[in-house]
């Protein structure tokens, strides 16, 4: 693998592991403010649950799709 695909490759899956590790402190304040609630805790509801879990299915495929988005990239850039 030539130098500007692995930088690209590095790049997109930096990016896909970012929308992972957003999901995850996204899910963990939506936890903290339905739990800290004052005065009764609220319910955690699914609804807003999965809409904060979508890029975190994008970030996955991202990740795993990783090599042929690295590869459309440079070829789009002419690297």
């Amino acid at each position: 693998m030539e130098t500007p695909q692995h930088g690209a490759l590095n790049l997109v899956r930096i990016i896909g592991v970012m929308l992972v590790v957003i999901t995850i402190l996204e899910l963990g304040f939506y936890w903290a403010e339905c739990a800290l609630h004052k005065p009764h805790p609220l319910p955690v509801e699914k609804i807003p649950l999965a809409l904060r879990l979508v890029p975190a299915l994008l970030g996955f495929a991202i990740f795993f799709k990783a090599r042929a988005i690295a590869q459309w990239i440079t070829d789009q850039l002419d690297l």
